[in-house]
């Protein structure tokens, strides 16, 4: 709960401030209470005339509930024609054309809602039904548990409830999500074991190979080649030398002698992403 109330509080902020930009003008919002009852007990709490509209979000099962004071309705259906959105002095049922406009404000509502569970699941909102009673609702079963999210709107001169009620086996994947999450963060880090010389590494064999990236011949001249030719190669190619470890390029160096022995002196470790190209001409 503790963290679901954190989720919701970051819906009320985003969705307040996204409804006064599109209304211009301030529309205030606080959570007045978050708690789990049956859809039974919710629905005979809703107020009678209400506005109540039926929504899905798939790719979730269920139907959830968003109810709308009728005063505070036709304060912003008033605001939306370009009214001042002053509060109706009665409450009245909505007329459909009231009820049409206000539409575009309840998705906006369901969209900023569904965009809090981005991390766990993309869902998208669908208003498939309108009522204005909830006594003869039956989109759930009386005894099925609800999340009840109940909001104190201030709007202009006008100050209602919205109420949102969400079966709660509809959001359970969401939940096992925000669960699962919180017990990763809660796990211990995993310290990377260094790294130490083992005896057994002392009997096995790696290959080890210097090359050169010396030139290119065409395949006729490759074939025109005879024994005493001479092929001539860049002065500075001993100062470009790449050793290869089991075929991997790993260091670069400069050859020289040490004595009768040729040998390889490593200047630089080349990282894999500036690794060259395996294919060498020569070595």
């Amino acid at each position: 709960m503790r963290r679901l109330r954190l989720l919701h509080e970051d819906f009320i902020r985003y969705i307040s401030a996204r409804l006064s930009l599109f209304l211009r003008m301030e529309f205030g919002l606080k959570m007045a209470k978050l708690t789990t009852v049956s859809y039974g007990k919710f629905t005979e709490n809703l107020p009678s005339p209400t506005h109540i509209c039926l929504f899905k979000t798939d790719p979730l099962p269920g139907v959830g509930i968003l109810d709308v004071n009728p005063r505070l309705a036709l304060a912003l259906v008033d605001r939306m024609l370009g009214g001042t959105g002053k509060s109706a002095s009665i409450e009245r049922f909505l007329t459909e054309i009231e009820v049409t406009l206000l539409e575009d404000i309840v998705i906006m509502i369901l969209e900023e809602w569904c965009s809090q569970w981005k991390d766990a699941k993309e869902l998208h909102p669908t208003v498939i039904g309108h009522e204005s009673n909830g006594r003869y609702l039956q989109t759930s079963t009386k005894d099925a548990v609800v999340l009840a999210l109940t909001l104190e709107a201030t709007f202009g001169d006008c100050s209602e409830q919205i109420q949102i009620g969400i079966p709660y086996f509809t959001i359970e994947p969401l939940v096992r999500s925000l669960q699962a999450s919180r017990q990763k963060e809660g796990a211990p880090a995993v310290k990377a074991q260094k790294a130490e010389w083992k005896p057994v590494y002392e009997h096995i064999s790696l290959p080890v190979r210097a090359e050169w990236d010396a030139f290119e011949l065409s395949l006729r001249e490759v074939t025109e080649l005879r024994v005493g030719d001479i092929i001539e190669l860049p002065p500075d190619i001993v100062d470009r030398t790449t050793v290869k470890l089991n075929g991997s390029s790993k260091f670069a160096g400069t050859v020289g002698l040490d004595g009768e022995t040729v040998v390889v002196k490593l200047t630089q470790k080349i990282s894999p992403e500036h690794a060259p190209d395996s294919k060498h001409h020569g070595r």
